[in-house]
């Protein structure tokens, strides 16, 4: 495998050696192969994969939220959903709970998307006696389950008893229409936990409370949300394996 990898950076048409990453990929791919010759018994074991040293690669630091800036965040998000008009207020308030939500079960924002309140299940944890969340997680990874911190259980029981989003219209033209005597529609349990999309409101209350930017310039994303549940249970001693 090593004489792989240097027949590929002696032989680039560009002039550079293949990222660490491509050769990374290319590796993978190799080894599948001779896994698959290995079960038709055309090859007797496989070779040695390992590079003969390693070097140390880029290091990312992934941007999450301190303690004191995730209260800054969560103060910022309740008090724009108390202070928004009736045509935002829904969705400012599903915001709210969206970043409670995944701060405290570490779900990725695509696992949060496909949701639905038939995945979700309150539950009193055996060892705590707290009240928790116990959560079928469908991602990239496929299929898991997840069980929260107890912090998780009140936002998402907002959400549960949150009537869907009803469109507002014009004020002007709400004025002039009879009181509806509907009676609002709960979410069902194949209804998404967020059927909305609070992409561009995160990042413009991100904006506002000066949070965008990590300490190191690194823009932060709701994707930062699933980075400070790690990095708060570390803090408390979880194991990080």
């Amino acid at each position: 495998m090593q004489e792989y990898r240097l027949h590929r950076i002696a032989t680039s048409k560009t002039g550079k050696a293949p990222a660490r990453s491509t050769i990374h990929d290319e590796v993978v791919t190799l080894r599948q192969v001779l896994k698959t010759a290995i079960r038709h018994e055309w090859l007797a074991h496989l070779p040695d994969f390992s590079p003969p040293y390693k070097t140390s690669g880029k290091v990312v630091h992934r941007p999450w939220f301190s303690p004191e800036e995730y209260k800054q965040l969560y103060e910022t998000t309740r008090a724009h959903a108390k202070a928004s008009q009736i045509h935002h207020r829904w969705s400012a308030e599903q915001l709210h709970d969206y970043v409670l939500f995944l701060a405290n079960t570490g779900l990725r924002p695509d696992e949060a998307k496909n949701l639905q309140h038939r995945d979700v299940t309150i539950v009193e944890d055996e060892r705590s006696g707290e009240r928790i969340l116990e959560i079928e997680v469908r991602g990239k990874r496929g299929v898991g389950y997840c069980k929260s911190m107890p912090s998780a259980v009140r936002p998402y029981e907002r959400l549960l008893g949150r009537a869907k989003y009803v469109k507002q219209g014009r004020a002007r033209v709400r004025a002039k229409l009879p009181p509806s005597n509907e009676p609002p529609q709960l979410p069902k349990p194949t209804d998404h936990v967020f059927p909305g999309n609070h992409i561009k409101m995160f990042n413009a209350l991100l904006d506002r409370s000066e949070l965008k930017l990590d300490r190191d310039g690194n823009r932060r994303t709701a994707y930062s949300l699933r980075h400070t549940y790690i990095c708060m249970r570390l803090m408390e001693g979880a194991d990080s394996y």
